[in-house]
């Protein structure tokens, strides 16, 4: 067992989190209920801050609301002077209902209808981040339409390819991301943004992975970019003011993980890039940063209820829980594990090895082959790391409502999204006049 952010056993033997007893938070607001650490969460922002404005002259660090996106999250990272990244026009909504500054905000995505570009344009966004060479075109007539000018930057893909999961590299010649420095897109896309009147190019922005460990990928990701930012500067003489290295940096999801401290990723990351600018004479560019998973995974926990015990004799021991992969589905998604801990016998030492099982109608294998305390129906289970891609991935499969989310500080818990309910799964069910 490992704990994480405030994380403590209590003198109950339960497992507590922002001087909430989880045993407490489950009977209170009823599981399964995804919990989040407050001063973890503000402690990873301020980390970020201050260890990449200590080393860098002009950085921007902004949190990636892919990872986890509600209101209360926009405000608190606002409050840490953050900005943020969005990626849809319903995760630009939410900033702009919680009254997130847009002059803060990017919008990403590698299709952006209409709409949401105009969303973008009308709010007033800072940066709009071009995925593709005909969206050059799209938000030129959008903004033109509307009588704007938008600043965006250009995604490049810098065809590196970091040890992590299959899915999650986004960096690679082969990707649907962005415009390729190898495949020869991505220079004639800097240099048509010149002929296009209501496009303004600040800069350019690339994004390599999630879930990475090795900070080798982002020395070897910023000498390919800063390669590239000298042939922009060469071949058109433009000298582009801001360099958005995306995000990616890993957590720690089990006991062997051990991911770089935010202190270190600075470092390599503004070493290398200063050295890399001194090699070309370039002058530094401001650095643009979208951590996600790494501000908020370790300050999210998930709580379940353990229902039925199933034992296969010679096989193995199912423990399924009242939840599955409609509100964690990265299991399934791309065999992640997580750490486990039995929240209402957390001083009890962990003797039997079980797999949790969700209750949908799949194999919905959640945590296979995790060492707990003999379990009994009723216990909870507390799942570490579950802040990043947890609820933001969540669904109604099998119409299971989803979880509420309670904000954990100092003893205190605020619910910062209500749990839905059954009339919820109705709410937009229509019956045609023909079947009544």
């Amino acid at each position: 067992m490992f704990l994480l952010g405030t994380q403590r056993v209590n003198e109950e033997a339960h497992l507590e989190i922002g001087g909430c007893d989880c045993v407490e938070l489950a009977q209170t607001h009823g599981t399964p209920l995804y919990v989040v650490d407050e001063a973890e969460l503000r402690k990873r922002c301020r980390e970020y801050r201050s260890s990449f404005e200590q080393r860098y002259p002009d950085v921007h660090v902004a949190f990636a609301g892919k990872a986890l996106l509600t209101m209360a999250l926009c405000r608190l990272v606002e409050q840490e002077g953050l900005g943020l990244d969005v990626a849809s026009g319903g995760e630009l909504h939410t900033a702009l209902q919680a009254g997130f500054p847009p002059a803060r905000t990017h919008l990403h995505g590698n299709y952006k209808a209409d709409d949401e570009i105009r969303l973008a344009l009308t709010s007033g966004v800072s940066r709009i981040i071009v995925d593709s060479d005909p969206e050059l075109d799209q938000i030129n007539r959008l903004a033109a339409e509307m009588g704007k000018v938008a600043d965006i930057a250009i995604r490049v893909s810098p065809g590196i390819k970091p040890k992590t999961h299959t899915n999650i590299q986004t960096g690679q010649v082969d990707s649907k991301f962005g415009l390729g420095i190898e495949t020869g897109q991505a220079m004639p896309a800097i240099k048509r943004t010149s002929t296009l009147a209501s496009l303004n190019l600040v800069g350019v922005h690339c994004h390599i992975g999630s879930q990475l460990f090795g900070l080798d990928s982002y020395a070897r990701a910023i000498e390919m970019m800063v390669s590239f930012l000298k042939a922009v500067r060469d071949e058109t003489g433009l000298e582009l003011a801001e360099l958005n290295l995306g995000g990616g940096l890993g957590i720690k999801y089990v006991e062997a993980d051990e991911p770089p401290l935010v202190a270190e990723f600075a470092q390599v990351v503004t070493d290398a890039l200063k050295e890399e600018c001194a090699k070309v004479g370039l002058g530094l560019p401001r650095l643009v940063l979208e951590p996600g998973r790494s501000i908020v995974g370790e300050a999210g926990t998930t709580l379940y209820t353990a229902g039925v015990i199933k034992e296969v004799p010679q096989v193995r021991t199912y423990v399924s829980v009242d939840g599955g992969l409609s509100d964690n589905p990265r299991p399934a998604l791309y065999e992640a594990e997580y750490g486990v801990i039995c929240a209402n016998r957390a001083g009890e030492p962990a003797t039997e090895v079980v797999t949790v099982v969700g209750k949908h109608c799949e194999t919905d294998t959640l945590f296979r082959n995790v060492l707990l305390p003999p379990l009994q129906p009723g216990d909870i289970l507390a799942v570490q790391s579950t802040g990043a891609y947890n609820y933001a991935m969540a669904s109604n499969y099998n119409r299971f409502p989803r979880p509420a989310m309670v904000l954990v500080n100092e003893g205190c818990a605020e619910v910062i999204v209500r749990r839905e309910t059954y009339e919820d799964l109705l709410r937009c069910d229509l019956i045609p006049a023909r079947l009544r």
